[in-house]
C-alpha cells in the first residue's frame, strides 16, 4: 500500500514538473550540440532579450492571477516603442519624423509611453471591470486598435511608411549600455528587469492591492463579499499592467535600434507563455514573480538556443506551440485534481 502511494506520488511528481524537466533536457542538448552555448555573454544576451518581455510579462501576470488575460500587450508595446523612437530620433539624421523638434531629455518620452499604455489599460480594466467584457474579446479590441494608431501614426505624409531608425545616442547607451563589476559586463537592461521585477514583488506580497487581487483571482464573490471594490482593484492592476507595456516599449525600441508597424508582435504571446511556465495559474488566485522570471528566462534560452544551433524558425513556432500546450495542460490538470 504505502509502495503504491509512493509510485504515485513520483508519478505526480514527474507529470507537475514535466515541463521543466522537457525544457532542461532541450538546454543540455543545446550545450552537448553547441558548447559554445554554455558561456557568460550568451547568458547576458539571453537575460538583454528576455528584459522586454519579461517586464511585459510582469503586467500580464496580475491579469491572469484575475483569471483574465491581455492579447493587447505586444501592440501596445509596439505603439509605445513608435512613440518613443519617434520622438528620440538624432537631430542629425535626414528623415527624422519631427525635423524642427528639439533634442529631448528620454524621460519625456517614457512618461509619454507609460501614460498611452496606461490609457490602454485603463480602457482594458474599465471593460472587464464595469462593462462586464471577457478579457479575451475587449483586449482583442483594443489590440486592433493600437495597431491601427501605429499604422496611422508610421504612415504619414512626407515621408511616409518607413521604419523609425538612427536613434538618439543618449537613448541608445540609456538602454543598451552596460556596466563593469570586475570585468564582468552588466547590461542595463538586466538592471532594469531586476528593478521593475522588485517593484511588482512589493506590489503583489506588501500591499493590499496585491492581498486584494488574489482574492479576487481566487473567488471574486467571495472577494466582493468581504468588502474587496471588485471594480477599483481590477482597474489598477490593468493601468499598471498598461504601464509597464509602456515602459517596455520605451526599452524595446532602443534595444532594437529601430521600430516599425511589426514591433511587438507577437510579444503577448510570448509573455503569456512565460506566465504559464512560471506556474501562474489561469484558474486565477495563484501565481509569484520569481515564477514569472523564471518563465521568461527558461523561454528565452529555449528561443535562443534553437537560433544557436541552427533549427529551422518553422520548427521553432511548433516548439513554442507545444510548449504552450503542454503547459496549459499541466495547470488544468493541477486545477482538476485539486477540485
Amino acid at each position: 500500500m504505502e509502495r503504491a502511494k509512493k509510485n504515485i506520488d513520483f508519478k505526480n511528481l514527474l507529470l507537475n514538473n514535466a515541463l521543466y524537466i522537457v525544457l532542461f533536457l532541450m538546454i543540455i542538448i543545446f550545450i552537448i550540440k553547441e558548447p559554445r552555448f554554455l558561456s557568460f555573454k550568451n547568458f547576458t544576451n539571453i537575460l538583454s532579450q528576455a528584459s522586454t518581455r519579461g517586464i511585459l510579462a510582469l503586467g500580464i501576470a496580475g491579469l491572469i492571477v484575475l483569471q483574465g488575460t491581455d492579447l493587447s500587450a505586444g501592440r501596445i508595446l509596439g505603439l509605445t516603442a513608435v512613440l518613443s523612437a519617434s520622438l528620440l530620433q538624432s537631430v542629425t539624421y535626414a528623415s527624422r519624423m519631427y525635423p524642427d523638434l528639439p533634442q529631448l531629455s528620454p524621460i519625456i518620452p517614457l512618461v509619454i509611453a507609460i501614460f498611452v499604455g496606461a490609457i490602454f489599460g485603463a480602457i482594458n480594466g474599465f471593460g472587464v471591470a464595469k462593462l462586464k467584457v471577457h478579457a479575451f474579446i475587449i483586449t482583442l479590441g483594443t489590440q486592433l486598435i493600437a495597431y491601427g494608431i501605429t499604422c496611422l501614426y508610421i504612415d504619414r505624409p512626407p515621408l511616409g511608411a518607413q521604419p523609425v531608425a538612427n536613434l538618439d545616442e543618449r537613448y541608445t547607451k540609456l538602454v543598451n549600455g552596460s556596466f563593469d563589476i570586475g570585468g564582468i559586463h552588466i547590461p542595463y537592461l538586466v538592471i532594469y528587469l531586476i528593478i521593475t521585477s522588485l517593484i511588482m514583488w512589493v506590489i503583489w506580497n506588501k500591499t493590499k492591492l496585491g492581498k486584494n487581487m488574489f482574492a479576487i483571482g481566487g473567488n471574486p464573490e467571495a472577494a466582493a463579499v468581504s468588502g474587496v471594490n471588485v471594480v477599483k482593484n481590477i482597474m489598477i492592476v490593468f493601468i499598471i499592467a498598461g504601464a509597464l507595456y509602456g515602459v517596455a516599449g520605451f526599452l524595446e525600441a532602443a534595444r532594437a535600434g529601430s521600430t516599425s508597424t511589426n514591433t511587438g508582435i507577437n510579444y503577448e504571446l510570448d509573455a503569456i507563455s512565460a506566465c504559464v511556465v512560471g506556474g501562474v495559474s489561469f484558474t486565477g488566485g495563484i501565481g509569484t514573480i520569481p515564477g514569472v522570471l523564471l518563465g521568461t528566462v527558461l523561454l528565452q534560452v529555449i528561443n535562443y538556443g534553437l537560433n544557436f544551433i541552427g533549427v529551422n524558425a518553422y520548427w521553432q513556432y511548433i516548439i513554442r506551440g507545444l510548449i504552450i500546450i503542454i503547459a496549459v495542460s499541466l495547470d488544468v490538470r493541477k486545477y482538476l485534481s485539486k477540485k
